[in-house]
């Protein structure tokens, strides 16, 4: 190797060396998720401040009253924030067939849907889908796990329902 390559050699990893910053991609991104928890007026704060999730007991798509409750701030904050659209996504515990789960995974997030435009939030802003046993948030076979699995979870969206 001549003398030229080795110092253009030397040079780039000097330069290199010079841009070794771990913080460099996340600088700042802990700020803009706290303002995003701040700003009433999005999503993180309503999956954070308001709630983005219900919860169901076993076999059942009807509403607790805490459920009731999440589901009013949801109402609030969808009529405040007009431009946004919602998914309401069914979620079963694995116990159970597919297709099962997979209907009252429907049945979950249509009871949402449901609450919500009886509320006043527009039905063309909120579509009901289920993903049954197939989106656990928990895989074991206890009851806990079981438990955080019953639920409709809330998406909120920019994007077009269609």
């Amino acid at each position: 190797m001549t003398i030229l390559p080795k110092i253009a050699l030397m040079g780039l990893i000097v330069i290199t060396a010079g841009c070794t910053n771990p913080d460099r991609f996340t600088a700042g991104a802990n700020d803009a998720a706290q303002a995003g928890v701040n700003d009433p007026t999005s999503p993180l704060f309503f999956n954070q401040t308001i709630g983005d999730r219900v919860l169901f007991a076993v076999d059942t798509s009807t509403l607790t009253d805490e459920g009731k409750a999440i589901l009013d701030g949801q109402v609030g904050w969808l009529q405040s924030n007009a431009d946004y659209l919602a998914i309401i996504e069914g979620h079963a515990d694995e116990q159970g067939t597919r297709e099962y789960n997979i209907s009252l995974g429907f049945r979950r997030s249509n009871a949402v849907r449901e609450y919500l435009v009886s509320k006043g939030v527009p039905a063309t802003r909120l579509r009901a889908t289920s993903y049954g046993k197939e989106r656990p948030i928990q895989v074991c076979s206890q009851e806990s796990c079981y438990a955080s699995n019953r639920r409709a979870v809330t998406v909120i969206s920019l994007a077009s329902l269609s």
